[in-house]
């Protein structure tokens, strides 16, 4: 699925606009995969045409089930930033099937900044009120504190008895196996 040059506006927050990714973000898309800083607690890096690639698949699964790792801009300067986002975990080794996982990644010249705080808490309401899922979920590889401390910002309860030993990082990279779980729940949802 080809990207277009007018997107969709998910949702606004008072310095951001989330949105369906559109042609001109290729370039930021690139730039996240392939940074080191970015990618710190992934185990590999993404060449322009893999970034390509998973950036179609992203923008396709926005189109049709609505959920996705959306674009960030901040308004007034109209420049992409990163992405935050609601996505099916599609990790059935670890969580079932309709598991929702809230996600986000920055270009690093824009951290620091609270950008993702303010999207991630902005989604996390959407999610509750106006798409009816009843519980998110978020996960990081143990060490990483910078996404781990957003989880806790928006109001993300830590669940020790889901962290779990990532799947698919390689025994190559014993360091990035364990995941940390965080979760929030609907208001109104029971809890086990």
């Amino acid at each position: 699925m080809t990207l277009t040059d007018q997107p969709s506006i998910i949702l606004e927050t008072e310095r951001l606009l989330v949105r369906s990714w559109i042609e001109s973000d290729r370039d930021l898309f690139r730039e996240i995969n392939a940074d080191s800083k970015v990618m710190e607690f992934f185990a590999f890096r993404r060449s322009h045409a893999e970034a390509d690639a998973l950036l179609e698949r992203i923008n396709g699964s926005i189109q049709d089930t609505g959920l996705g790792f959306y674009a960030l801009e901040v308004k007034d300067t109209a420049e992409p930033i990163g992405f935050c986002g609601l996505s099916l975990a599609n990790m059935p080794e670890i969580f079932p099937a309709e598991t929702v996982e809230i996600g986000w990644r920055l270009a690093t010249r824009f951290w620091g900044r609270g950008y993702v705080t303010e999207a991630a808490g902005a989604l996390l309401q959407l999610a509750f009120r106006e798409k009816s899922i009843p519980a998110l979920l978020a996960f990081a590889v143990e060490s990483n504190r910078r996404s781990t401390s957003v989880m806790e910002r928006i109001g993300m309860r830590r669940c020790r008895d889901m962290d779990f030993i990532h799947p698919r990082v390689p025994d190559t990279h014993p360091h990035l196996k364990r995941h940390v779980v965080y979760a929030a729940v609907a208001e109104g949802v029971a809890t086990g």
